[in-house]
């Protein structure tokens, strides 16, 4: 159970360029989808100004990580690190983001998601309500948009 191996805790400005490199690594974003996130960064301002939270092993290795955005309520950034696909870390910040939703008053979050990884929300209790189109040369693909109720 990742919940005995991991813990969450919110990010600090020295988790930077850690999460930088997490995004930029990630298997999700190969093919295709690289440019999206080539010169992508997560900065210490990105950081001091949205609520950031990391899962860590008890080496302290970053395993994961996602941003929530409270107004209105948004997944804003969710990424698990390649080695760590499939212990479980994306359902634990996934129900550490609803319970900090939550705890802020928030009825459901709003996320778009990658396109393959919206098996993964919908599996999480996350309903398709619509399709996010492309914005180029940022995105040039449609995304998938849904809500996951915080209830």
């Amino acid at each position: 159970m990742p919940s005995r191996i991991t813990r969450v805790r919110r990010a600090t400005v020295r988790d930077a360029k850690r999460l930088t490199t997490l995004v930029r690594t990630s298997r999700a974003y190969e093919g295709p989808y690289a440019p999206m996130v080539a010169g992508y960064r997560v900065g210490p301002d990105y950081i001091e100004a949205h609520r950031v939270f990391v899962a860590v092993g008890p080496d302290d290795r970053v395993l994961g990580f996602y941003a929530l955005v409270l107004d209105p309520p948004e997944l804003d950034l969710m990424f698990v690190a390649d080695s760590a696909q499939g212990l479980g870390i994306g359902r634990l910040l996934v129900a550490h983001m609803l319970g900090e939703a939550r705890d802020a008053g928030a009825g459901s979050v709003r996320v778009v998601a990658h396109p393959p990884a919206e098996g993964f929300y919908l599996g999480v209790g996350g309903e398709r309500t619509g399709t996010e189109p492309a914005n180029p040369p940022a995105v040039m693909w449609d995304r998938p948009e849904l809500t996951i109720p915080v209830g």
